[in-house]
């Protein structure tokens, strides 16, 4: 039972869509074999549709099947402007609403650190426990056991302004052990933004609505299905004059009628009001054109030129925990986290392993050169395994496929680069252009509009 073949889409990829509403395009077709061949094997298993059936019918076996498809891959602080804005949003809503607690709800949460970020942010601004109450759900009873146990290696402060960790955590060994006061001022719970029972129960229970609703990074995983079943329960979960934080590429995703929060929130939405019917603001200035990354001369146009890495390595998983409640009282539910790329098969002994990001962009570079897509795509996929999920590989790769024909895997590379790198605005321009080419202008010009954003952020540091 080495090898099991390749997936129907009546097989298991039908039911993590069903379920999770997950786009097995998003993480690709061996990701899911993979899960499904550890699965098999852990249950002694050599019949596929075996395997299916009993996924179907046993709500563990698939929560099992699912913590093989999703990993938690998240950080503390990450993208620095959300929470500069998080911190004007309550001051502000507080200060016109004393007696309110402001309402936030993380989905998903990963393991904890989004937030745990949004409550030191609060805390740190001045603000008392009292004043704010934040709920965290997501799908995995990994990453919800560990974001309770709130320890964390040094992967999770990859932020370069690190100051909050000396004032929030303790060293223990090797880990960094989080402050009760800001453990207690979350609530954990296994939980499915994209099912009506949890809707129902967050608002029948007064938890909801919320004045604030963190979905970063889950739409681009998801169906077009799924995406609008996320929007629907955002709308209702979401105050009127309530604002939704979304990933760096997730903007152009929803359909309804958001316009950006301010001038200087880019990935921040509220509902647009009467006469408001663009998603955002006007471009302004004498910008005609957006900065580009150095090309290398010998690079085909579009390659950055080798540049430093921000790789990182892989938390080790927890032990299985014990499921936290869940906030409607049915039992598993939950919220795909960001996950960060599935482990590749292994290089073959005579390949030589990259020894860091640049001398892959190298490496990779030099293969583009003679059109070697598909041998410059498995070296960004080896370096991936190797060196830990970095932005420019992802791009680089993205660029690959790009060239090869295969778009909807440059799409998905794109989408991963903005996961790492929120302000990767060369990413941006890409999936831009893959709109157009679809004929999908609107979107184009989204994307274009986001990057021209991006770079003028840039601009003013």
């Amino acid at each position: 039972m080495n090898e099991i073949p390749a997936l129907p889409s009546t097989a298991a990829e039908e039911v993590l869509r069903r379920w999770i509403g997950l786009d097995p395009h998003s993480i690709g077709e061996a990701a899911i074999r993979r899960a499904v061949r550890l699965r098999m094997l852990s249950l002694g298993l050599d019949d596929l549709q075996a395997f299916v059936r009993l996924v179907e019918t046993d709500r563990t076996e698939r929560d099992r099947l699912v913590e093989e498809v999703v990993v938690a891959e998240s950080w503390f602080f990450r993208d620095q402007q959300v929470y500069d804005h998080l911190r004007r949003f309550v001051s502000a809503r507080i200060a016109a609403r004393p007696a309110d607690p402001v309402r936030i709800l993380s989905a998903p949460c990963a393991a904890g650190e989004e937030p745990y970020s949004i409550a030191m942010a609060l805390l740190d601004s001045g603000l008392r426990q009292e004043q704010f109450r934040i709920d965290a759900i997501d799908i995995s009873r990994v990453a919800l056991s560990k974001a309770q146990t709130a320890r964390y290696s040094p992967n999770a402060f990859r932020n370069a302004d690190s100051g909050f960790r000396d004032r929030w955590f303790r060293m223990d060994g090797g880990s960094a052990v989080l402050d009760e006061a800001v453990s207690r001022c979350i609530r954990f719970a296994w939980a499915n933004i994209l099912e009506e029972s949890f809707v129902s129960a967050a608002l029948d229970s007064g938890r909801a609505p919320y004045d604030i609703v963190f979905c970063r990074n889950l739409l681009i995983y998801l169906t077009p299905d799924a995406r609008a079943a996320v929007e629907r329960s955002i709308d209702r979960l979401l105050k009127p004059d309530g604002i939704v934080v979304l990933g760096a590429a997730e903007p152009a995703i929803l359909q309804g009628n958001w316009v950006a929060d301010s001038a200087g929130s880019t990935f921040t939405l509220r509902r647009g009001g009467s006469g408001e019917t663009s998603r955002w603001p006007s471009r302004t200035g004498g910008h005609t054109s957006l900065p580009r990354r150095p090309v290398s001369a010998t690079a085909p146009r579009g390659l950055p030129q080798p540049a430093r890495g921000r790789s990182a390595s892989r938390p080790t998983p927890p032990p299985t925990p014990t499921p936290p409640p869940s906030l409607d009282g049915q039992g598993p539910a939950g919220l795909p986290a960001p996950t960060s790329p599935p482990p590749r098969p292994e290089a073959s002994a005579h390949e030589p392993r990259p020894e860091s990001v640049s001398e892959t962009l190298a490496e990779v570079n030099a293969l583009a050169n003679a059109r070697r897509f598909t041998e410059a795509i498995a070296l960004c996929e080896s370096a991936q395994k190797d060196l830990g999920p970095s932005a420019e590989l992802f791009f680089i790769a993205g660029i690959m496929h790009q060239s090869s024909g295969s778009l909807t895997l440059a799409e998905d590379c794109f989408h991963k680069t903005l996961y790492l790198d929120g302000t990767h605005d060369e990413a941006l321009l890409a999936l831009s252009l893959l709109a157009e080419q679809r004929g999908d202008r609107g979107q184009a010009d989204q994307y274009r509009r986001s990057a021209l954003r991006v770079a003028e952020r840039k601009g003013d540091r």
